[in-house]
């Protein structure tokens, strides 16, 4: 590890107690939904929460939170300090790009990358989600494998069987670089992927259900709070503030 950028990423990171990377190998499974919802929900129980978005191309997070890009503010010094939203600490690269596609291949992305993981002060967080584009590039697996001391991989993933077929890869994948404990969230699901969970060797958290008051409640923190799935993620997120 030579670069001094993964350093001072993983010994920011090593003050957070539980540090969680979204993944899922398959487009359209809602993982920037389910991040988002757990980091909102966490910050409204008492619980310091940050949320990092790291996709350049297409970063959503911010619209589900509501929020323009000209409304997302950082304090720079020795770092950089998130945007707060109540309890929840965010950083979502549209302050800089003001929501426009930041197409980064190879090294600039692997570059761009380590940049934010290093410069991003989280302090003494209870919990930070890291959302992360679809899918599983180079720039992301060495950063996955540079920093899986510290951090958790949490796989969303729906019942569909496209989607876990390409999971079942992603989880080999993962076991390579060396992760041995896995999570999964399944989402729009009534629990359909806890037996094949179990069968892959991985820690099945929950389902949430496909909710049509979701899609509505887009851009409104007050009303996705109150969602009727709002139980299946309090047990989720119940979970994962456990997890040793």
């Amino acid at each position: 590890m030579s670069d001094p950028r993964l350093l001072r990423a993983l010994k920011t990171l090593s003050e957070v107690k539980h540090v969680y990377v979204v993944l899922s190998s398959k487009g359209g499974v809602g993982k920037s939904t389910v991040s988002t919802l757990l980091a909102l929900y966490a910050s409204s129980t008492g619980v310091p929460c940050g949320l990092l978005d790291l996709d350049f191309v297409n970063p959503s997070t911010h619209v589900i939170l509501g929020l323009r890009a000209e409304e997302v503010k950082y304090q720079e010094e020795r770092g950089i300090t998130p945007h707060r939203i109540g309890l929840l600490s965010y950083f979502t690269i549209v302050a800089y790009t003001r929501d426009l596609p930041l197409a980064l291949r190879g090294e600039s992305a692997r570059s761009a990358l380590r940049e934010v993981f290093s410069i991003v002060n989280w302090g003494d967080l209870e919990l930070l989600l890291v959302d992360t584009p679809p899918g599983i590039s180079d720039e992301h697996l060495e950063l996955i494998y540079a920093l899986r001391g510290v951090i958790k991989p949490l796989v969303v993933a729906t019942p569909s069987r496209l989607a876990w077929h390409s999971i079942s890869k992603l989880v080999s994948i993962l076991r390579e670089v060396g992760y041995s404990e896995v999570y999964l969230v399944e989402n729009m699901g009534a629990g359909e992927l806890e037996r094949a969970s179990s069968d892959l060797g991985v820690k099945y958290l929950g389902y949430i259900p496909f909710s049509k008051q979701l899609e509505e409640s887009i851009g409104n923190p007050s009303r996705l709070l109150e969602l009727d799935i709002k139980p299946h993620i309090t047990k989720i997120l119940a979970q994962l503030l456990t997890v040793q």
